[in-house]
């Protein structure tokens, strides 16, 4: 958290740099491979269902998780939301999706890199104190957002590292086009949400979104993939969290988790995913 930070998930895999936030893995579902800004401005022609090409084709009826899914603890919440979907109802009723592939754990008090380090709370971080589920969201670098979602234990959170874009592609290429440079290349799918300011970008997710209740709130939540299979935990790469080097023996610890393989993780690490396969040949 420190201001910045990042990393590790496995299964289908996606980059971003800075960012902040948890222990036990619950029913992540997955196949391999298979949003409350007041008034975002969108010209399109309310958002044409695009589904990933990454999994699968036909969206089926998704569920959202309610409350007694986020009660855990923070490393386990971590791992749970891999394959988990965040959707972002517009103004407009345009509902934006998004796969996570990507998170990280900030554990609270004796985590170093977290902005609850020591128990610190205030006004900016008391999210991370908050019922399990509440969403904390912060500015970075005074213009880019990052979205966390605390666990249980006080002052932890998971931060969301990157999404695997499965609705709404056109409107969030717009959103993250009026971020970018006049003339820049189109962004490929994969690029839209493969970092946690992109991906709050992408999926318009505001400053105003901190504190609410990812459990309850009518305009973003989180839901369950019913067609996606369990995910094997050894498609799971636990490796360093991204951006926050400076905090000693805290910068090192594996508390970021991916999908391996999965082509909208934000940032690879090799070392780790060797360990994982090594370990999977031994078994």
């Amino acid at each position: 958290m420190a201001g910045r930070k990042r990393k590790q998930l496995s299964l289908t895999a996606a980059p971003d740099k800075a960012a902040n936030t948890h222990e036990k893995q619950t029913d992540l579902k997955l196949n391999v491979s298979p949003a409350k800004q007041k008034k975002p401005i969108l010209n399109v022609d309310r958002a044409e269902i695009e589904e990933s090409h990454y999994f699968t084709q036909t969206r089926p009826d998704l569920h959202r998780l309610g409350e007694e899914f986020f009660k855990q603890p923070c490393v386990s919440l971590a791992k749970a939301f891999l394959g988990k979907v965040l959707v972002h109802r517009c103004e407009d009723g345009t509902e934006l999706r998004g796969r996570i592939v990507e998170t990280e754990a900030y554990l609270g008090g004796e985590d170093k890199a977290s902005h609850s380090a020591g128990g610190k709370c205030t006004e900016r971080n008391k999210a991370m104190f908050m019922k399990p589920g509440t969403i904390y969201v912060y500015p970075i670098y005074g213009i880019y957002l990052c979205m966390n979602v605390s666990s249980q234990g006080d002052g932890a959170a998971v931060l969301l590292r990157s999404l695997e874009p499965l609705q709404g592609q056109s409107v969030m290429r717009q959103l993250r086009a009026a971020r970018r440079k006049e003339g820049a290349r189109q962004l490929k799918d994969k690029e839209l949400c493969n970092g946690p300011s992109k991906l709050c970008q992408a999926l318009n997710i505001a400053r105003c979104f901190d504190r609410r209740d990812l459990a309850s709130d009518a305009e973003v939540w989180l839901e369950r993939d019913p067609s996606t299979n369990p995910a094997d935990p050894y498609d799971v790469v636990a490796a360093s969290r991204i951006g926050i080097e400076s905090h000693g023996e805290w910068a090192k610890k594996p508390l970021r988790f991916y999908l391996r393989g999965h082509p909208c993780v934000s940032v690879v690490n090799k070392e780790a995913e060797r360990l994982v396969s090594a370990f999977n040949c031994n078994e």
